[in-house]
């Protein structure tokens, strides 16, 4: 059989497993993070308060979280498995969006993982690498969004894929939209629309989303395609 046509079934289910497990890890450990911390809420608490090691304030909310480790392991092993599974990935992607798709990719893996190794607790601000997790978030969250919208790009160009490419662009648009309230809302005492931890979490959970959808999907057109396909002799 033609390696090319090998070559994606196995790559696919690779990358649809590191897909799962980045969504996965990133949902569980946050959970169970969020269900050690005392009155810990997804509204008003910012996903990074459950990274904290320190009992303080920030930012008017109360911080203690026990199971911190368990948050940033979370972090860190959910950008591992995001690179893994767009390297896998980019040989089925059309050549226009390879480049593109995986440098977004890379730059989400480093933020989240960033996210996980320098925490937003005082110390650090103190220390003077505080604005490390800033910036790993950012990128976290905006590169994660992007490669969601290019995935949908190239997914559109595939007749039968267009409508899984729509979804996912429409993931990636309202992931950037609630990144933009996000730092409208929490940076100005005029607007107050919703609690923070809504907006983070809405730029958040999109990439979350599309790493379950996109996994989940792939699994389920190469089962598919395997019970219609003769195996090799």
């Amino acid at each position: 059989m033609d390696t090319d046509v090998v070559r994606p079934p196995r790559a696919g289910r690779a990358a649809a497993a590191c897909w799962i497990a980045a969504g996965v890890v990133y949902v569980v450990s946050e959970a169970v993070a969020a269900a050690a911390f005392p009155g810990y809420s997804y509204a008003t608490n910012y996903i990074s308060d459950l990274g904290i090691p320190q009992v303080e304030t920030s930012g008017g909310r109360a911080i203690d979280s026990p199971l911190h480790l368990v948050m940033n392991t979370g972090f860190v092993l959910s950008g591992v498995f995001f690179v893994a599974a767009a390297l896998l990935a980019v040989p089925v992607l059309g050549s226009a969006h390879r480049r593109t798709f995986l440098a977004l990719a890379v730059t989400h893996g480093i933020g989240i993982v960033l996210v996980g190794v320098v925490n937003s607790g005082q110390a650090n601000v103190d220390n003077g690498i505080g604005a490390l997790h800033g910036i790993g978030a950012a990128m976290a969250i905006v590169g994660g969004n992007l490669t969601v919208i290019v995935a949908g790009l190239a997914a559109r160009r595939s007749a039968d894929l267009r409508r899984l490419g729509a979804a996912f662009m429409a993931l990636g648009v309202v992931g950037l939209l609630g990144t933009i309230a996000l730092v409208l809302d929490s940076g100005s005492t005029a607007v107050d629309v919703l609690p923070d931890g809504v907006w983070e979490r809405l730029a958040v959970y999109t990439v979350t989303a599309f790493e379950l959808l996109v996994g989940t999907t792939t699994l389920v057109r190469l089962r598919r395609r395997g019970t219609t396909t003769a195996p090799d002799a």
